[in-house]
Order: C-alpha cells, then structure tokens, then sequence
C-alpha cells in the first residue's frame, strides 16, 4: 500500500503583511495499485504497414506438388504461430488468386493477407510486357481480382529479377526493361481499378549482383513501389556458402559496396522493407543446429525499424536439391524457432479492408 500525507494549508494575515503557518493534519489514505499499462495494439495502415511490431509470415512447402494452404497451416502448426502473410507463387496466365488462396484470407479464425508472387513476363520479356504486347494477360488478373477478391493484397512482380539481367542491349531483359515492365503493369491495374493491391519489388539482394552498374536501373520508382522487398537466406555451416546470421542476410556487400538494408533505408528511406523470404539451411544430409541464426532475429529487428515483415521459406529440399531450410532439421532448430516465432513483437492484426 501507498501512504500519503495531507498537509493544509492555513493562512493568517495580521498587521502589515502577511505570515504564513501550516499546520500537519496526516491521514492515510487507502489505495489501489496502479493498473498496468494496456499493451500496444499493432494494426496495419491503407498499405499494411504495421503501426507497431512486424508482419509474420511463410511460404511452406517449397518445391512439393502438395497444396500451398495445406503446407501453410501445417507449418503454422508446427512453428506455434499463424503466418498472417500467405507467401504463393505464379506465372504467365495462371488463373488465381485461387479459391483456396481466397479462403485463407477469409477464414474467420486465422484472416491472412496474400502475398502473391507473380512472373508477368514469363514466356515473354520485360521489353515486351513494357511496351504493351501482354496487356491481355495484365487485365485478365484485374478482372479476376476485382470479381473475387476485394480484400488488400501484396503483389510482387518477377521477385530476384537480378538473376535474369540480361545487359545485352535489344534482349529485352536489361535492367531498364525489368524497371519499365514493372512500372507498365501496375500503372495498367490501377487504372483498371485495381485499387486493393499493395505493390513489392523483391530483390536477392546479393552482392554480386549489387555490384553490377546496371543494379541500380532496376528500381522501377517510388510511385509505383510501395514496399521494398528481399529475398535473402544464411547458412547454418560454417564455412559454407553465405555463412552467417540474420544481420548477414541483411547486410551483404560485395567490396566497397553497400548493403542492401543500408541501400533500401537511405536510397529509399519512406518505404517499409520486407524480408519476402529468408530462411536458415544447411546442406542435406548433415545435422545442423540452427538455433544461432534464429535466435539472432528479434535482436536485429529491435536495431532496423524499417524492416515491417518478414517472411520464412520453409523446404526441405531448395531448388537445387542439395539445401534443407526447413525450421525442424533437428529438434533445437525447432525449438528454438518456436520461441522465435511466440514473440509478442509479431502480434499484429491485419486490416484488409
């Protein structure tokens, strides 16, 4: 209990001037200990950006032919957490948002926000797309969006278009290409009305490539990006390709050169950043702890208050067949992920409407 001592205050005036007496009258008085401060609600804006905290999210099953939602709420399952951030995959003139992906975004229990990863030009060119020759396939996906889908979504176009460059001038895959494509297609949706989606550039974010004079042609500008995204993964092994911790995935440079968070945040300071994938592996076949990697998450992202989500690329088998990057390779990895993943710095509510 507090105690408080109540002093009056007595004023007597006599002759010329004043003087001043107080008498102490004490009284204890009872009190109620404060209430705890509420925590800090973490709600999205119009771009769904968090006020507060960071966006969780996945993409489960890389390179299976099992479902994408199913793989989804089976990492949920195993990792402790819902991945409010569906990570799927497309091309060309595939037809989605699905039926499955849309009831991930509506479930009642478990609401998540799309992040759709789509290749435009696939079968094509950036140069192509850019100058048109694609729109058909550009405005099916507006008008399929718009009669299934009013709810806010991430779209990401050509993510890691660095491993595409093709600087030969005439290819159609320069870096000016993949900036001018990009920019063609969203400016195309939006003036179909397609005024739900919130754009992403996703880069690999690797040093080679940021060393290459034409990397910095590929930002296609700030008005048609909303998000600046990267696609980034650390080794467990040491001694092993790009090992390291989640600073690394981070802060990569070739010689003389500039991270990629030190580039987004000062090239491009009013834009959130997305780690749109990242993840922890090791070559298949070896025991490897991944708890170092995992456990160096949430200290990174207390230091870089621009990166607003982050997204886990979980497979057992990468897509040259030789890296596990699944979070249950062995059973600390597991745990260790697991206590990662029950932060309360990634409880955020999503608002998509």
């Amino acid at each position: 209990m507090l105690r408080k001592t109540v002093y009056s205050l007595a004023a007597l005036v006599a002759g010329v001037g004043a003087a001043f007496a107080t008498g102490p009258a004490t009284a204890q008085a009872a009190t109620t200990p404060a209430a705890a401060p509420a925590a800090q609600k973490c709600v999205t804006d119009a771009k769904l950006v968090p006020s507060c905290g960071v966006l969780w999210g996945a993409a489960a099953g890389g390179f299976t032919n099992l479902p994408r939602d199913t793989e989804h709420k089976n990492w949920e399952k195993l990792s402790g957490r819902t991945a409010t951030i569906f990570h799927t995959y497309h091309k060309g003139d595939e037809k989605f948002p699905t039926a499955a992906e849309i009831a991930m975004v509506r479930d009642p229990a478990k609401p998540r926000v799309l992040l759709l990863n789509w290749r435009v030009e696939y079968g094509s060119t950036w140069g192509n797309v850019a100058a048109g020759k694609l729109d058909a396939r550009i405005d099916a996906f507006a008008a399929r969006v718009k009669a299934t889908m009013p709810e806010k979504f991430f779209l990401v176009l050509n993510h890691e278009p660095e491993d595409d460059v093709k600087p030969a001038a005439g290819s159609g895959m320069t870096a000016k290409d993949f900036a001018a494509s990009y920019r063609h297609v969203i400016k195309r949706l939006k003036s179909k009305g397609l005024n739900n989606m919130i754009n992403v550039v996703a880069y690999m974010g690797n040093e080679k490539w940021m060393a290459q004079s034409w990397w910095k042609d590929l930002y296609p500008g700030d008005d048609v990006v909303d998000w600046i995204g990267l696609d980034s993964y650390v080794s467990a092994e040491q001694n092993y390709y790009h090992a390291g911790v989640f600073a690394d995935l981070l802060d990569r440079k070739a010689k003389g050169g500039e991270g990629f968070y030190s580039w987004a945040t000062t090239k491009h300071a009013s834009k959130p950043l997305m780690v749109a994938e990242w993840g922890a592996y090791h070559r298949i076949g070896q025991v490897v702890d991944k708890a170092k990697q995992f456990n160096s998450v949430l200290p990174e992202l207390a230091k870089r208050p621009k990166v607003k989500a982050i997204v886990y690329f979980d497979t057992k088998k990468d897509l040259f067949g030789d890296r596990d990057i699944s979070i249950d390779s062995a059973p600390s990895s597991l745990a260790a992920f697991r206590k990662l993943a029950a932060s309360p710095k990634f409880n955020v509510q999503i608002k998509l409407k």
